[in-house]
């Protein structure tokens, strides 16, 4: 009998908090227009001073145990993508799973970047597949305005905050169809945020750094690429696919994908204009909104890809 891991709830979660590209244009150099025509984006979500990673992780979460209507205990694995830990250690997967009271289940962080979600999926799809966990949580949980320098216009315009779930459970039906990751760190220097203690300079401002026309080149034809992968693995064609859900980066990013796919921008499910880029939260942030507003019903092929600092880049394919 073939095992899949199949999504029985989503959540998500945004802070109440709203940044406009006007709010920003009173501190740095830039305008409402200059930011929306380069990126798509208008307003951004800002963690409140009490919010950390863990606690929107478990809003999201327990909107996720909600709908899939079953008992947190049931939760066997906790696996959380995240850029933006509470601590260094102990793990904020550690902290989600104390938050919702589970007193059985194992429990961890994944970092992949802008790519954590999707690599999150995988190593779920793997647990559930082997037989190693029966239900598994992913949450991609980020606060990317802590590590934003708020004077550079090159990259305080971009990010916001938020956490979106996903509960998957072994199932006979269809569910993950396959999932594909993948790393290069050559392109370092091109997106990263340091980690001054650790590297033994605790002078330098651990803000996220980017070079922002050279990773758009890569992003674009890598996801390209993952598109193209991810079809001939399934022997699909792009007709198959009734739903993109991109990582939520750039309008012009997710357009080129869509195009690649000959898909609709009426199938593509876009949350960029009033989150910005959430990092390892946006797919599932995007996932969510388009599950709970009827877009995507039962049945649905979905194609989820993320392309994020490391480089790292993956998609899961899904039929919801």
């Amino acid at each position: 009998m073939t095992v899949y891991a199949r999504v029985i709830g989503t959540g998500g979660y945004l802070p109440a908090e709203i940044k406009t590209n006007e709010d920003i244009s009173k501190t740095v150099d830039t305008s409402d227009s200059w930011i929306f025509e380069r990126t798509g984006i208008t307003s951004r979500r800002i963690a409140a001073a009490h919010e950390t990673a863990s606690s929107m992780a478990e809003i999201a979460a327990r909107q996720a145990i909600e709908m899939a209507a079953i008992a947190a205990e049931e939760i066997d694995l906790i696996i959380v993508a995240t850029g933006t830990p509470d601590n260094v250690y102990p793990s904020t997967g550690c902290m989600l799973q104390h938050r919702l009271g589970i007193k059985k289940c194992v429990a961890f962080d994944i970092q992949a970047a802008c790519s954590g979600s999707i690599f999150g999926l995988d190593m779920a799809n793997q647990y559930i597949k082997s037989g190693a966990a029966k239900t598994v949580l992913v949450v991609g949980a980020e606060i990317c305005s802590r590590i934003v320098d708020w004077t550079d216009r090159g990259t305080c315009i971009l990010f916001g905050d938020g956490a979106g779930a996903v509960l998957l459970q072994a199932a006979e039906q269809e569910g993950i169809l396959s999932t594909h990751i993948h790393s290069d760190g050559r392109f370092e220097d091109l997106l990263k945020c340091p980690n001054p203690q650790a590297l033994g300079e605790p002078d330098v401002a651990g803000y996220i750094s980017m070079k922002g026309n050279e990773v758009f080149k890569v992003a674009v034809n890598t996801l390209g690429r993952i598109v193209d992968e991810t079809l001939a693995a399934n022997n699909m064609q792009k007709s198959d696919i009734d739903w993109l859900v991109p990582h939520q980066a750039n309008i012009r990013i997710i357009a080129a994908t869509a195009k690649k796919l000959k898909m609709s921008m009426d199938h593509v499910v876009v949350t960029l204009q009033e989150q910005g880029n959430t990092s390892s939260a946006s797919v599932l942030l995007a996932f969510n909104e388009a599950v709970r507003d009827g877009r995507i019903q039962r049945g649905h092929v979905v194609l989820l890809e993320a392309f994020g600092a490391g480089f790292t880049w993956g998609s899961a394919l899904i039929r919801y």
